[in-house]
C-alpha cells in the first residue's frame, strides 16, 4: 500500500525497503540478505555432513531443513550469537556446527542477518549519502537483530517511525510518531455456526459494504491469527462470489493449476506407475518442454480400465497398440524412456522436474525441492504458498493479523475470536525447547501477547467498522469457547437464515425460495423429493412413464445377453437404467487390493476357458488325465497373470499371484468334481452365440445364430461357460461356474428368484441351435469350498423353461405398461445404482411398499419363490 501511496502523491525515487534489505542497501557491493531458495540447500548440506552430538539420529527426516531454518531464524532474529551459548550442551554445539557449515556454503553476495547487520553498521557514517531520511512505517516491532543498526543510522540520518500507540520504542534512538488509537466508530460481535459459516458471513459483509458504496475494496480487511482454517473456504467461494480477494500471505500452491502439475508429479514419483497417475499427469503438465512432442493418439488401444504399473506392462500396452497410432513406433520412443525415468523413484526429481515443467510449476517444483528431502516432496508441496496475482491497492485483503496490523483498513473482520485462537498457546521451539534457551530469551513476547498487542494495533487503526467473529464450534463438532478478548453483547448467525445482502447467485437463490422455484431445475428437484417423501403413489420420480416408451422399446428391441435378462428379471427399474438410459456405476478404487466377487468370478471363467480350450481337440478334456489338466491349467494361469494387468486394475503384484492361485486352485477343483465323463465327449468353453461376427473358430453351431424367446418379443446372445457333447450328438451337458458359496445341499434351484437365470438360458440355446439332441442337462458347480453342483434335467428343467419364458413376457409386459417401480431386494449385499435412490432408502421403499408390489404382482411369485 505505501508504493501506491507514493504513486498517487508522485514521490518520485522513494524506495521502500525491507530492513534487511535496507542494511544489504548500505552495506553496497552487490551483498543481499540470504534468503531461503538459498538456506534451504545448504541447511540440507550442512545436515548430509554429519558428525553431530545430538541430532545425527534425526538429521536426515523430512522436517529437519524447516526445524532447522526456524531455530536459527529464532537466533538471529533475537540477535543471540550462537558461538556465544554454552557449547557444553550438545544441541548448543550442533547448532554452531550447522551456522558455520552453512556460513561456509553461502555465495559470497550472501549473508546471514547478523553478518549483514555488523557489515552495515561498518557503512553507518554513508546513511545520509546512500539513504537519505528514513521512515519507518507498518512496523508493530522491530527484531532485536536490527536495533542496533536503526541507532547507528539514527547517528548519521534523519530517522523516524510512524509507530502504533501500542508499540515498544524506549530502545529507538530516532524520532517516532505516534499513531494516535481511536476505538471504532462501529463495533459488532457476531457469532457462526463453524468457520465455513464465518467465511460466508465475511463475504456477505464484504459485498454489502462493496454494494452500498460505504467501502472500496482497498478499505476492506478480513483477518485472523492463523489463517488455515478458513483458507479453504475463501478459495471456494471468494470465485463463486465474484469479489476480488486478495491472499496477502499466498495461496496454497496445490491449489493453483501449476501446484497440481507439481502434485501430480510427486505421486508417481513416491507412489509409482499406474495408468491413472500416468494420465492424471500428462492432463495437468505444461505444453513445453515435453507435452507437445508426444503424439496426440499415444494411448490409442490402450483399455483405460489397465492398471499399468511396471515399465514391462506399460511397453507391452504400447506395442499391442502401434498399429493403431497414427504415429507407429514414435509414441514408444518419446514416452518409455520417461517412464522408465519416473520408476527411478524421488531421487531423480530435480531431473523429471526439469524435464517435465516449466515455468510457474517448474519454479514450485524447485522450491519444494530445496525446503524437504527428495522423498518428502509431497509434504513439501503441501505448505509452499504462492502469490494469487492480485493487487491489495484494489482488492478485499484476507490475510494474518500481524499483516494487518502493519496496515490497518478502514472496515476490519476479525475471524476465530475463541479462546484457542484469540490470543493462541505458546509452543517450544523443537530444536531449542525452553529448558535448554528461555521463551523470553528467544522471543521477547510470547504468542499470547504478540496476539493481543495485534489485536490492539488492529482495533486502533480501524476508524469506521470492526467486526469481531467467532464460530460455536470447529470444522469436527466440538464446542469452541469465546476468547477473552470477546465482548459481551453479540449476535448470532444461524446458517439458514436469510441475509440482507447474498455473497453470490447461489446465496442469493438460498435466500429467495420463490425466485429459486422460477429455476427448472430447482422447480423439478423439489416435484421430485415431494413424491419421493410425500406422494404414496408411484408416480414418474419412482419409474412411471408413459406406456411404449420409445426407450424402452429400443431397449427390449436389442439383442440382449443373458446378464440383461437377468436384470431384467430380478429388476425392472435397473434394466431402464442399464440399458434404456445407459447408466453405468463408477469405479471408485482404481488400485484395489482384492478383486471384487464378479472380477474374480471373471477370473474363475477365464482360467476354465483356457485349460478346456489347451486339452481340446487333443488329448481331450474327456480324456486328459489329472496332470494334464494341472498343466493347462498353470498354462492358462500364466496368460492371465501377464494379459489381465494390461487390460483393468488388479491388486499389487504379490497379491495378484495369490489371488491368480486362488483362482487357479478353485478351478483345478471344480474340474475334477466332475463325474467321468464318457471318453467320445466333445469338451468347449466359453461358446458364443447371438454374436454380430463369425470369429471363424471351431463351433458346434453358427455363433452368429441370435436365439428368439417370441413370447416375449425378445433375442439373446452369449457365451456358455462349458459345454460338452457326446459323440453321438444326442446328449449335451451345460455347466455354469460360480466362484461364490453353495447353497444348502437341501435345497432345491431351478431360477433361484432369476438368479440362476443363465443355465435356463444356456438349454433354450442348446435346443434351438442343436434341435438333434435329445437328453440336456444344466449344472451349476458352486467352486467356494467344496465343489457342489445342483443339475436340472428332464421335466424339471422343461418346467424350468416354460417358467423363465412366462416370467420374461410378465416383465416386457411390465416395461411396456410404463407402470415401473423400484424393488427392495433384501438378500442383496451391494445395489450398484443405490445412489440413484433416495439417501434413506429402506424408509423410501418401506414407505411406498405397497404401490411397488402392485405395479411389480406379475414377478412376484418368482421373487418370493424358495427356488
Amino acid at each position: 500500500m505505501q508504493r501506491l501511496a507514493a504513486a498517487r502523491q508522485g514521490r518520485i525515487g522513494r524506495e521502500i525497503l525491507t530492513l534487511p534489505l535496507v542494511a544489504a542497501h548500505l552495506t553496497g557491493g552487490f551483498v543481499a540478505p540470504v534468503t531461503t531458495d538459498v538456506l534451504y540447500p545448504a541447511i540440507q548440506a550442512a545436515l548430509a555432513a554429519g558428525g553431530f552430538k545430538e541430532l545425527d539420529s534425526v538429521s536426515s527426516l523430512p522436517g529437519m531443513p524447516r526445524a532447522v531454518l526456524q531455530a536459527l531464524d529464532a537466533l538471529w532474529r533475537a540477535n543471540i550469537d550462537v558461538s556465544s551459548l554454552p557449547q557444553n550442551v550438545g544441541r548448543f554445539a550442533d547448532l554452531r556446527l550447522l551456522e558455520t557449515r552453512i556460513r561456509k556454503l553461502l555465495p559470497a553476495s550472501r549473508r546471514l542477518p547478523h553478518d549483514l547487520c555488523h557489515a552495515a553498521m561498518s557503512r553507518a557514517s554513508r546513511s545520509k549519502v546512500l539513504l537519505g531520511p528514513v521512515t519507518l512505517d507498518g512496523i508493530v516491532d522491530v527484531d532485536p537483530v536490527w536495533r542496533p543498526l536503526l541507532d547507528e543510522i539514527a547517528c548519521f540520518t534523519e530517522l523516524s517511525w510512524d509507530a502504533p500507540a501500542q508499540a515498544e520504542t524506549s530502545w529507538f534512538k530516532g524520532i517516532v510518531h505516534r499513531r494516535t488509537a481511536a476505538a471504532p466508530a462501529n463495533l459488532l460481535a457476531e457469532a457462526s455456526a463453524d468457520p465455513k459459516s464465518e467465511v460466508v458471513e465475511s463475504l456477505r459483509w464484504a459485498r454489502q459494504l462493496l454494494s452500498s458504496g460505504q467501502a472500496k475494496a482497498e478499505e476492506v480487511a478480513i483477518s485472523a491469527t492463523s489463517t488455515p482454517d478458513w483458507d479453504d473456504h475463501f478459495l471456494a467461494y471468494a470465485n463463486d462470489a465474484g469479489l476480488p480477494l486478495h491472499f496477502s500471505h499466498g495461496v496454497p500452491a496445490l491449489s493453483t493449476p501449476e501446484g497440481q502439475a507439481c502434485a501430480a508429479l510427486a505421486d508417481i514419483l513416491t507412489n509409482g506407475l499406474s495408468q491413472e497417475r500416468v494420465w492424471r499427469l500428462f492432463r495437468r503438465l505444461p505444453a513445453r518442454p515435453f507435452l507437445s512432442t508426444i503424439p496426440e493418439d499415444w494411448f490409442s488401444s490402450i483399455p483405460r480400465s489397465a492398471g499399468l504399473k511396471t515399465m514391462d506392462q506399460w511397453r507391452e500396452a504400447l506395442i499391442v497398440g502401434r498399429s493403431h497410432r497414427a504415429a507407429g513406433i514414435l509414441a514408444e520412443t518419446i514416452l518409455l524412456p520417461v517412464l522408465n525415468l519416473l520408476t527411478r523413484g524421488p531421487d531423480i526429481g530435480r531431473e523429471a522436474g526439469r524435464l517435465l515443467l516449466s515455468g510457474g510449476s517448474l519454479a514450485m517444483w524447485e522450491e519444494a525441492s530445496r525446503s524437504a528431502p527428495a522423498h518428502a516432496i509431497a509434504l513439501s508441496l503441501q505448505a509452499l504458498r504462492v502469490r494469487d496475482g492480485r493487487d491489495p491497492a484494489n482488492s478485499i485483503v484476507w490475510c494474518p493479523a500481524s499483516h494487518l496490523a502493519a496496515s490497518p483498513r478502514k472496515f476490519v473482520r476479525l475471524l476465530g475470536l475463541t479462546s484457542r485462537s484469540w490470543p493462541r498457546f505458546e509452543n517450544d521451539d523443537p530444536l531449542i525447547p525452553d529448558h535448554l534457551l528461555g521463551r523470553r530469551t528467544l522471543h521477547g513476547l510470547t504468542t499470547a501477547e504478540r496476539d493481543r498487542l495485534h489485536f490492539d494495533v488492529i482495533r486502533g487503526g480501524t476508524p469506521a467498522v470492526l467486526v469481531l467473529s467467532r464460530p460455536e464450534r470447529n470444522a469436527k463438532g466440538s464446542i469452541l469457547s469465546p476468547s477473552s478478548l470477546w465482548p459481551e453483547e453479540e449476535v448470532i448467525h444461524k446458517r439458514d437464515r436469510i441475509p440482507a445482502h447474498a455473497f453470490s447467485e447461489a446465496d442469493r437463490l438460498l435466500a429467495r425460495p420463490r425466485e429459486a422455484t422460477q429455476l427448472d431445475h430447482v422447480r423439478q428437484s423439489q416435484i421430485c423429493w415431494r413424491n419421493w417423501q410425500r406422494e404414496p403413489s408411484l408416480t414418474r420420480h419412482d419409474g412411471l412413464i408413459t406406456s411404449d416408451h420409445p426407450a424402452i422399446l429400443a431397449a427390449l428391441a436389442r439383442t440382449q445377453s443373458t446378464t440383461s435378462l437377468q436384470r431384467l428379471l430380478r429388476d425392472p427399474l435397473g434394466f431402464v437404467w442399464r440399458y434404456a438410459l445407459g447408466w453405468h456405476s463408477i469405479h471408485l478404487e482404481s488400485a484395489p487390493l482384492q478383486l471384487d466377487p464378479m472380477a474374480f468370478g471373471e477370473l474363475v471363467h477365464e482360467l476354465i476357458s483356457g485349460a478346456i480350450t489347451n486339452l481340446e481337440p487333443i488329448p481331450g478334456f474327456a480324456r486328459a488325465n489329472s496332470n494334464e489338466i494341472d498343466a493347462a491349467i498353470a498354462a492358462a494361469s500364466s496368460r492371465v497373470m501377464a494379459s489381465w494387468p494390461l487390460q483393468r486394475s488388479v491388486p499389487p503384484a504379490i497379491l495378484w499371484q495369490h489371488t491368480v492361485k486362488e483362482a487357479a486352485r478353485r478351478t483345478a477343483k471344480g474340474l475334477a468334481s466332475d463325474d467321468p465323463t464318457r471318453a467320445d465327449t466333445r469338451s468347449w468353453s466359453e461358446v458364443p452365440f447371438g454374436q454380430e461376427a463369425s470369429t471363424g473358430s471351431e463351433f458346434p453351431w453358427n455363433e452368429t445364430i441370435k436365439i428368439p424367446i417370441t413370447q416375449a418379443g425378445l433375442v439373446y446372445g452369449g457365451r456358455i461357460d462349458r459345454l460338452d457333447i457326446r459323440a453321438t450328438g444326442d446328449g449335451a451337458q451345460i455347466t455354469d461356474y460360480k466362484s461364490t458359496k453353495p447353497p444348502p445341499k437341501s435345497q432345491r434351484i431351478a431360477l433361484g428368484q432369476g438368479r440362476e437365470l443363465q443355465r435356463v438360458l444356456y438349454a433354450m440355446t442348446v435346443r434351438t441351435l442343436l434341435p438333434e439332441v435329445r437328453t440336456i442337462v444344466a449344472r451349476l458347480i458352486y467352486l467356494a469350498e467344496e465343489p457342489s453342483t445342483f443339475e436340472l434335467r428332464g421335466d424339471e428343467l422343461d418346467n424350468a423353461i416354460v417358467e423363465a419364458t412366462a416370467f420374461l413376457v410378465a416383465a416386457v409386459e411390465i416395461l411396456r405398461s410404463g407402470r415401473i417401480a423400484p424393488r427392495w431386494e433384501q438378500d442383496a449385499h451391494y445395489d450398484d445404482m443405490r445412489l440413484a435412490f433416495p439417501a434413506d432408502r429402506e424408509s423410501y421403499l418401506r414407505r411406498k411398499g405397497p404401490e411397488f408390489r402392485a405395479a411389480n404382482q406379475k414377478l412376484g411369485k418368482l421373487w418370493n419363490s424358495s427356488k
